[in-house]
This record gives structure tokens, sequence and C-alpha cells, in this order.
């Protein structure tokens, strides 16, 4: 399993393996050095035993506005730990020690990457052992800056899809994607309102109409059960705010954050696993 042909990224054999077992992907998100790097490095070492197929590590940044409050604050969290984004790929390099078969997605904003340098942050970024990057800001019109570098790369390029990407827009966004869609089930900030499975289903169906790729959905997504119902119709299952919650809360005690976070991280990897 450890040997990856340049063909076939760690996404694309974690996703035929899944395929052929019938199971969906759990994919959960925490941000990078999140509450602080000892607390994070171990959160993200336990994530593929309690369940996680896929880890999305989000790269902590000043103005995250894209994002929800829980996962702004988790940035600046982290930020006020002193994590930056070197930081962030020797937490990806430090794990490939001892794993090289997950998945690890960096999730971010391109400003951070621009100032680090696209060339030299996309070498980096896969000698470390990133296998994938969503940049959230960066629409397909500007495909030169980074996504085209990280292709050439060897990384995957992962989209988001929300319900008002329609069908005359989904060709672009899906040109030059790999790995997997990502479908933000519901409109507007992460970690509010459940999902409606229906109105999901319907949007991953028009999805698939354009693609052969998986598609993952994710915001809203907080219980076991939600993510089962999300497992139903979906390739994949992404929770974010939910674990970044835990973090915030244990913030007082981080004895016990990676210990709740993971054990959070179980159930909801149970739920997506009970289909």
């Amino acid at each position: 399993m450890s040997h990856h042909n340049a063909d076939s990224s760690r996404i694309d054999a974690l996703f035929e393996r899944l395929k052929a077992d019938k199971e969906k992907a759990f994919v959960a998100f925490v941000t990078a050095g999140d509450p602080d790097l000892e607390v994070s490095a171990a959160i993200l070492a336990g994530l593929p035993q309690a369940g996680a197929d896929i880890i999305e590590l989000g790269m902590p940044f000043t103005d995250p506005m894209a994002d929800g409050p829980s996962i702004q604050a988790a940035s600046q969290r982290a930020l006020a730990a002193g994590q930056t984004l070197k930081g962030t790929l020797d937490m990806v390099r430090d794990f490939r020690v001892s794993n090289d078969t997950t998945p690890i997605v960096l999730m971010g904003y391109y400003n951070p990457i621009y100032i680090y340098g696209v060339e030299t942050f996309v070498a980096d970024a896969k000698t470390a052992g990133v296998d994938g990057l969503i940049i959230v800001d960066l629409p397909p019109e500007e495909d030169d800056e980074l996504c085209l570098p990280a292709m050439q790369g060897g990384l995957n390029f992962i989209r988001l899809a929300t319900p008002t990407t329609d069908d005359k827009r989904l060709p672009e966004v899906l040109n030059n994607t790999s790995g997997f869609v990502y479908y933000v089930s519901i409109t507007g900030i992460t970690g509010s309102a459940a999902p409606q499975q229906q109105a999901v289903a319907d949007n991953i169906a028009r999805i698939k109409n354009h693609t052969k790729l998986p598609v993952c959905v994710g915001f809203g997504i907080r219980t076991a059960e939600q993510a089962a119902a999300m497992a139903d119709i979906a390739d994949g299952v992404v929770v974010g705010s939910a674990l970044v919650d835990v973090i915030g809360e244990t913030a007082q005690n981080k004895a016990k954050t990676a210990e709740k976070v993971l054990a959070l991280a179980s159930a909801l990897a149970k739920g997506v696993k009970t289909t």
C-alpha cells in the first residue's frame, strides 16, 4: 500500500478501496496548530485510528471570511499559538513518518501561499506528503495562479460546488479538478443549519452528470445521524465545525482536548460507516 505511482494519488487509491468495500469516506477537518502545535499534532496523529479516511488540514489565515465563526476562531487560536504555513507543512511531514496512506488535503486561502511563493509551496507541500489543496478564494478563472502549477507538481486540486453552482457553471468548476468534489450542502455559513437530504441528493446527482469524481458533502453536519444520512447519498462526508468546536470548548483544559476530539471523530466515523 505504501508505494504510490505517479498516476494514482493517495486520494484516488482511497476511493478505489472504499468503492470496492462499498464504504463511504469520512473526511475530518481540523485547523493546523489549533489550539497549539503539540495538541494539534496529537489530534492529527490520532484521526486515522479514530476512523478518518481523509484529513482536511486548515491553513490558519488572519481573515478567513468564507468560514463560519467556529473555523474563524480556530484560525485565531492557531495563529495566536504561533502557527505558520511552514509549520503546517512540518506537521504533515511529521505525520508522514508513521502514516503513508491517509490522504491529507490542505484547505485555506491563497494569500499565505502567494506570500510563501507558489512554486516553492507546491514543491514543499508535495515533499512533505500533502495530497491535495482546497483554496476557497481562487475561482476557476484564476487557474494559472495555483491550480495548474499544483497539478503539474502532482497535487490534487479540489473544488467547492454549492447549491447555487448551476449547470452552466459546473463544467468550469470541474475543469482541472481532481481527487474529489467538495459539495457544500447549504448556502451560507458552515456549521449552522442541518442539510436537507433530498435537496442534497438531487444536487449530487446533478454534479455527477458532469464528472466521474467522487462527491463529498459537508457543511452543517454535527452528529453521527446526520453523517449517516449524508453518507447514504454521497461518496464521503466532511465534518469540520463540530470537531473544531470541541477544541474551542476544551481550551481551558487542553489535556483533554485531543481525547475529546478523537472521541467525536470516532462517533462520526461510525455514523458514516453504518450505511
